[in-house]
């Protein structure tokens, strides 16, 4: 049985850096059983500027040995309230992640699994692959992981356990519930398999 790598690129979130200035991010989701990654299921938030610095960083790190796939183009009209481009973005930047997720030369990577996998910002993306941190790669992946997205189970038992107010509600619970099992049924997601 060959792995499976599943992507998502959803839920577009207008972030505001100041009153005059904001921009979207999007969240990442991979589900995973493959050998490639230490942590199987991940989900961060990223903006549009850190998917080109991970394809400069993969096209610059396979030194041309493998083909680094396009990103959607930069629209200088793109406009944080019109549905259509966001949502073509989206499915570009979906894309754009599946087609990399197929080549085992790009997924060995380390700035590929940063950016997947963690919230560090792209400079100290940047430094953690250069090994310029005090923690590895594989330390920066598994120290940025959320508990709740670890197992069903792992979940109830903290939120009986650490009464964690993020996860004590049952409305709470069963929201992350429905987002660790079911992810495939809401509406607007699209779902891809890449099996290696």
């Amino acid at each position: 049985m060959q792995p499976v790598i599943s992507v998502w690129v959803r839920d577009p979130r207008i972030q505001k850096n100041d009153f005059w200035h904001a921009y979207m991010d999007y969240e990442v989701c991979l589900h995973t059983d493959s050998v490639f990654f230490n942590k199987k299921i991940s989900r961060v938030r990223r903006r549009f500027r850190e998917f080109v610095w991970l394809r400069q960083r993969l096209q610059a790190n396979s030194m041309l040995m493998a083909q680094v796939p396009q990103l959607p183009p930069k629209n200088p009209f793109f406009s944080l309230n019109n549905a259509q481009q966001i949502s073509e973005r989206m499915a570009g930047l979906q894309s754009f992640l599946e087609q990399i997720l197929l080549s085992p030369l790009l997924l060995s990577d380390s700035c590929l699994h940063l950016f997947l996998q963690t919230e560090l910002s792209m400079t100290k993306m940047e430094a953690c692959a250069a090994g310029k941190t005090r923690y590895s790669v594989v330390e920066a992946v598994q120290g940025c992981g959320v508990r709740r997205f670890q197992s069903l189970e792992d979940l109830q038992k903290d939120a009986t356990t650490y009464g964690d107010s993020d996860s004590d509600s049952s409305e709470s619970l069963n929201k992350v519930a429905s987002d660790l099992m079911g992810i495939e049924q809401e509406p607007n997601v699209c779902c891809s398999s890449a099996s290696l």
